[in-house]
């Protein structure tokens, strides 16, 4: 919380209502600035799921370009070695040979997060680029020598990213991290710096078993590292109504799910948002008028009611 925000509000409010008790009003005046500075903080939102293919990175970039459509403030942090987030939003791979910062300086320490950030030609949206580099974070973060009590998974290997992303969390409206396909340490790292998740989910017979495994490193994470993690839905992706397998597997997830764990938008497989990423751009740039686009503009607004 910034103190001078909750100083302004509390001056504000305290100058509002000469006819109350000062203690009863200085209350009031507390709630609200308490209330009116929790809704302007950044929301860190990890897309994971560590089963491969699903459409983790489309969603990163796509949702992160809607919610810059629809006015937010958005900061999209690449937290695969791939790289596939930073080349969607436009960064060649001799470009990407230019960049001086990425998201390894920042999680090993080696960089201020503000320095690893570069704008994008699309509305509202920064990216914390990465490259191949990215892969040696996981071996150099597990020679971490690490004294603390946490139960697994543990203290310093897995708040690396949390510690930087909490200096630069409050100038965006939403920060989305994009996640590589496992639950080693740089995933356990973007799950201890989100407020919550979004799983993206393939509708084919062995996803909710992938599911499950996350739900459970969820709760690990949870105990250890960070007890406010939330999971924001999980989103069915690449959806065809025309095949009998995505319906009946879309049906059983969600007769076995509570309604509030899935979100109602699904995203459907779709030629344009196959085409986006070769091009640079997200789908609502790309093909603005697409069944895709449409999608995800839908799910940014459907994640804006659930932050």
């Amino acid at each position: 919380m910034k103190i001078n925000q909750v100083r302004n509000v509390v001056n504000r409010e305290f100058h509002c209502s000469a006819t109350s008790s000062k203690q009863s009003l200085l209350l009031v005046a507390l709630v609200r600035a308490v209330n009116h500075t929790w809704c302007v903080m950044g929301k860190i939102i990890t897309i994971a799921n560590q089963k491969g293919g699903v459409a983790k990175t489309t969603t990163a970039i796509n949702l992160s370009a809607s919610l810059g459509q629809l006015g937010k403030k958005v900061l999209v942090v690449d937290l695969d070695p791939q790289g596939n987030t930073t080349t969607g939003y436009g960064i060649r791979a001799e470009e990407k040979k230019q960049l001086k910062t990425t998201s390894y300086d920042v999680i090993m320490g080696l960089a201020r997060p503000g320095e690893a950030v570069v704008g994008t030609r699309f509305r509202n949206v920064s990216l914390m680029p990465a490259t191949g580099e990215l892969a040696e974070a996981e071996i150099r973060l597990l020679k971490i020598t690490d004294h603390s009590t946490l139960p697994a998974p543990q203290g310093l290997k897995t708040l690396q990213l949390r510690k930087a992303l909490l200096q630069i969390k409050d100038e965006y409206d939403i920060v989305i991290i994009d996640t590589l396909p496992s639950l080693g340490i740089l995933a356990l790292n973007a799950l201890a710096a989100c407020d919550s998740m979004i799983i993206p989910m393939q509708c084919e017979p062995y996803s909710l078993e992938g599911v499950a495994e996350l739900f459970t490193t969820v709760k690990r994470v949870k105990k250890s590292v960070n007890k406010s993690l939330q999971v924001l839905g999980i989103v069915f992706t690449m959806t065809d109504k025309r095949l009998m397998i995505n319906r009946e597997v879309i049906r059983a997830i969600r007769a076995k799910l509570p309604a509030d764990a899935i979100f109602h938008t699904e995203i459907p497989r779709n030629v344009k948002i196959a085409e986006a990423p070769s091009h640079g751009e997200p789908i609502v740039y790309y093909a603005p008028d697409s069944k895709g686009a449409d999608a995800y503009l839908r799910l940014a607004k459907e994640v804006l009611k659930r932050i």
